[in-house]
């Protein structure tokens, strides 16, 4: 199989060019690409991104979220972690088999001696911990199979970017993904580096180097980013096309309890309430209509607050208190 090139390690181009590539190659033979991600979750195309990130630690960390088109769960990829793509042409979607793909991998790996099992239809095993999740699209008469390898990857970071927001469950959480996912490095030889590692799998697919390079021309290149500034970056398609969903949260803070409920639909407020025993010197529902139509966003909320401080709307409570309440998920009901 020919290889194409990655442009970077950023998440938002690298999942706009799997997207484009899809669509746009229609090469006449299977090609392959291995790149990676800096600190990233890519969420799968039908999930509420809301409830699979830990918005708290995404936003204080530099961690990426982006929407892929393939569906599944979400995964979080740091620079321990190899991605690789497949593009194939296919004559129909009925006929796919997830296994046709996952063996190339499986045997690249077997290349370099280090000994994997195909688990289930989809996933690769090291000594019964998984190395290895897969995903898919069919489009036009092409395959899009994309995967990971878990070469050295950040099991804290990973479990703290994802869903688990309350500080009591971080370790447990990560014990259990520890004892589910092994890295690769673990059972390569001492003197594998990860540069080293892609570089064999490459040389192996490409059968030896014979197959070169299939090179993208600049319009292709430029393609590819305006995808990415037009799509991929943005909130509306990482966040807000996120299924509609009501948000519920409860906290007891010095100055009283409260319960927050917001329902949301594309990404925007289309209601919200609190109740609770704050002792709020004004009616919070003077302020309620600033919130609908609003994205759900960290920022926007805590700018409503600030412009409304002076009100004592929920009483002692501190602004930046009620902020984490919003985004600290106790409970996120999808209505889909």
């Amino acid at each position: 199989m020919q290889y194409i090139n990655y442009f970077n390690q950023d998440a938002y181009t690298n999942i706009a060019m799997d997207a484009w590539l899809l669509k746009n190659l229609k090469p006449e033979k299977p090609v392959f690409s291995l790149w990676q991600n800096k600190r990233a979750v890519i969420v799968g195309e039908n999930q509420n991104t809301f409830s699979e990130v830990n918005s708290n630690y995404i936003d204080t960390h530099d961690v990426q979220v982006v929407r892929r088109v393939s569906g599944g769960g979400a995964v979080y990829h740091d620079l321990g972690n190899i991605c690789f793509t497949f593009f194939v042409p296919v004559s129909s979607s009925a006929g796919v088999d997830f296994s046709q793909f996952v063996k190339p991998m499986a045997d690249a790996l077997e290349s370099l001696g280090i000994h994997v099992d195909i688990s289930g239809r989809n996933d690769l095993e090291i000594a019964g911990k998984k190395i290895s999740g897969n995903a898919q699209r069919y489009a036009g008469g092409y395959l899009m199979h994309h995967g990971t390898l878990l070469w050295n990857t950040d099991v804290d970071a990973m479990v703290r970017s994802l869903n688990v927001a309350d500080e009591k469950f971080i370790s447990k959480a990560a014990k259990s993904v520890r004892s589910r996912v092994g890295n690769i490095k673990d059972y390569a030889s001492k003197d594998l580096t990860i540069d080293k590692f892609i570089a064999q799998l490459k040389f192996y697919l490409t059968d030896e180097d014979r197959d070169g390079e299939y090179e993208l021309n600049a319009n292709q290149k430029a393609d590819i980013l305006k995808l990415r500034d037009e799509q991929f970056s943005q909130w509306s398609w990482n966040y807000g096309k996120s299924p509609e969903f009501m948000y519920n949260n409860h906290a007891k803070f010095g100055g009283g309890s409260i319960d927050v409920q917001i329902d949301v639909h594309d990404g925007e407020i289309t209601d919200i309430n609190f109740t609770g025993d704050f002792l709020g010197v004004r009616d919070w529902r003077e302020m309620k209509s600033q919130f609908i139509g609003l994205p759900f966003k960290r920022e926007v909320i805590a700018s409503i607050l600030e412009q409304n401080k002076e009100g004592q709307y929920f009483g002692s409570i501190k602004n930046s208190e009620l902020v984490e309440t919003f985004f600290q998920k106790d409970e996120v009901e999808n209505y889909d």
